[in-house]
């Protein structure tokens, strides 16, 4: 059956790790001086290219791990820390915006990755995979993954309208509140990884 916990969880990690408002402003500084209809063709192309990232490592992570000889405490350990520096970034503001460059198509090299599909929502992504039970849990981690790209290209799409209603402040305020919900998921995931590394041994 479909788990709706798994969904919800996974798609609210996934929420402020690539953290669509936050990524608003800085969608529309990179494609400034655009049209309207390449500033959209972008969005497709940036999201596109983060969902085909975010599916690579999703289906062959497990391979990934085996071939490095990482255990999966040591991946949620790291990736608790990868997570913790992404949410002190978020909360702190110091986060750096990429200059844009006109030689390069931005959709793909910085916004599809790795502003959207970093190290932090591969790390979940993976995590998520290895622990889902059957064919529902896959299905319910596999509909966050599509449901979250959904948002963002809708997000960047939009993302005139967005700016001129939430404004610039709107903006920090969300990003300083998935700061914060992110920080205490990678705190948790930190504990759990090293509960796991106790239980091993």
């Amino acid at each position: 059956m479909f788990d709706f916990a798994l969904f919800g969880s996974l798609f609210l990690t996934l929420f402020v790790i690539m953290d669509p408002p936050g990524i608003t402003p800085i969608f529309l500084g990179l494609t400034s001086g655009r049209p309207l209809k390449v500033q959209r063709k972008m969005a497709w192309q940036a999201a596109t290219v983060a969902f085909s990232v975010i599916t690579l490592f999703g289906i062959c992570g497990q391979q990934i791990l085996d071939y490095l000889h990482v255990s999966v405490p040591a991946l949620m350990v790291a990736g608790g820390l990868l997570l913790l520096l992404i949410a002190l970034d978020l909360l702190t503001g110091k986060s750096e915006e990429p200059t844009q460059t006109k030689d390069v198509n931005v959709a793909l090299v910085p916004l599809g990755m790795p502003l959207l599909a970093g190290p932090g929502a591969i790390v979940s992504v993976i995590l998520a995979v290895q622990h889902a039970d059957g064919f529902g849990g896959q299905l319910s981690v596999w509909s966050a993954i599509v449901a979250m790209h959904v948002v963002l290209w809708l997000v960047m799409r939009y993302s005139l309208l967005i700016i001129r209603v939430i404004k610039d402040g709107g903006v920090v305020l969300v990003t300083r509140l998935a700061g914060m919900m992110l920080s205490a998921i990678a705190v948790q995931q930190i504990a759990n990884g090293i509960t796991q590394f106790i239980q091993a041994a």
